[in-house]
């Protein structure tokens, strides 16, 4: 079998689907690898390293993909209706494309892996059970998005983050709310409590207040018995109603006045982000204060984000950093490189060299976006499609 790991073309990412550790585990499963020149650099890894792993280096893109029956990617690979060039025309039929490919927020991308005769598994689908743990691309690159957003935001804070007592006076610690107790928010409440700060974090789960807690940080409530229903059965948090919003923003704009940062990492899958921090809030916060928000690219947490910009608002810098994992590409490409070598591992038949898929296996099936040449994906198909592969 050969592998293909083409370099990502998509705008601010920096990351590669896999390391030259990867590789050579690859390797020992009985795939000939193939690495586009130039792919890793960006993280960190050399063409030099892949090939001392055991890869073969293409020349480029075409090359890198024409042969591929397996292709890991970052990111969703360019279709032909995006500017960049068309990388599943690249493709041969047949092929199985495993990555982050977002496939039920870009139906058309589901189309032209179907039309293009690929099996496409879209990761961030997961079921999160316990024999997915150590394949979840979400988790593993919230855990860098989270500690990458304290750093972000301790930098474009004018002031030191821990309590400094010295002969020239004490300097008071800064205080940092972190508004979602999910991966990212749980890193980001554990990062700021190592650099000095004084820690709240917020959700609307009632579940997390105790991880909050064990993590050193308060926990900010707003009515616990109108959450008793805040948590879905996969574990993530509902919208909420009207008459919580409400109270909500007032527990929110009163513990925003106190605090210097504020990181926002609250997602609800499949929806927008939940909008938590309104223009008015913003201008009750302190000067010289800071807001981070990783949920910007769908749509942000804070209403004055900007996505891809750092914007000065009402005296408060918001930093709308597009991708933050690939702000730590190196770290976030060996992490997510694993994740995808987990996920391949038990689909290969290391006897007879070929991918001997379980497809009624549940991780398989909730990954599934497209195969023969069909969507497959519940949430892809029309409920009255007559579709039955095999």
């Amino acid at each position: 079998m050969k592998l293909s790991v083409p370099k990502e073309r998509r705008r601010d990412e920096r990351r590669v689907a896999a390391s030259p550790d990867t590789v050579k585990k690859l390797v020992g499963l009985g795939f000939e690898v193939l690495v586009e020149t130039g792919a890793g650099t960006e993280s960190g890894f050399a063409d030099d390293a892949y090939t001392e792993a055991g890869a073969a280096i293409a020349a480029d893109e075409a090359e890198t993909l024409a042969g591929g029956d397996v292709v890991l990617k970052v990111q969703r690979p360019l279709i032909e209706a995006e500017h960049g060039g068309d990388e599943v025309a690249l493709m041969k039929p047949g092929a199985t494309v495993i990555g982050a490919l977002a496939a039920l927020q870009h139906p058309p991308h589901a189309e032209a892996y179907a039309k293009a005769g690929l099996t496409a598994f879209s990761l961030e689908l997961l079921p999160r059970i316990t024999r997915a743990q150590s394949m979840d691309i979400l988790s593993s690159q919230s855990n860098i998005a989270g500690y990458k957003a304290v750093l972000d935001g301790a930098g474009a804070f004018g002031r030191a983050l821990p309590m400094m007592m010295t002969a020239a006076g004490t300097i008071p610690p800064a205080r940092v709310l972190v508004l979602g107790a999910g991966v990212a928010g749980l890193q980001a409440i554990a990062t700021a409590k190592r650099l000095g700060a004084i820690v709240t974090g917020y959700d609307v789960r009632p579940a997390v207040k105790e991880q909050v807690e064990s993590l050193g940080a308060k926990f900010l409530a707003v009515d616990e018995s109108a959450t008793t229903d805040a948590e879905t059965a996969g574990g993530y948090a509902r919208e909420m109603g009207a008459s919580y919003k409400e109270r909500e923003a007032e527990v929110l704009t009163e513990a925003l006045a106190r605090n210097d940062i504020a990181i926002c990492t609250a997602l609800i899958p499949g929806r927008p982000a939940p909008l938590l921090i309104s223009a008015d809030m913003v201008k009750g916060m302190r000067a010289g204060s800071v807001i981070v928000d990783l949920a910007v690219e769908q749509g942000g947490n804070c209403e004055l984000s900007e996505a891809g910009e750092v914007a000065e608002k009402h005296g408060v810098t918001i930093l709308g950093h597009v991708n933050v994992p690939s702000r730590l590409a190196e770290n976030a490409s060996s992490m997510y490189a694993r994740n995808l070598l987990n996920f391949l591992t038990p689909l290969v038949d290391r006897e007879n060299g070929t991918l001997a898929i379980d497809w009624e296996d549940e991780i398989v099936s909730a990954c599934l976006i497209a195969r023969e040449g069909e969507i497959v994906h519940p949430s892809l198909v029309p409920p009255n499609a007559d579709k039955d592969v095999a």
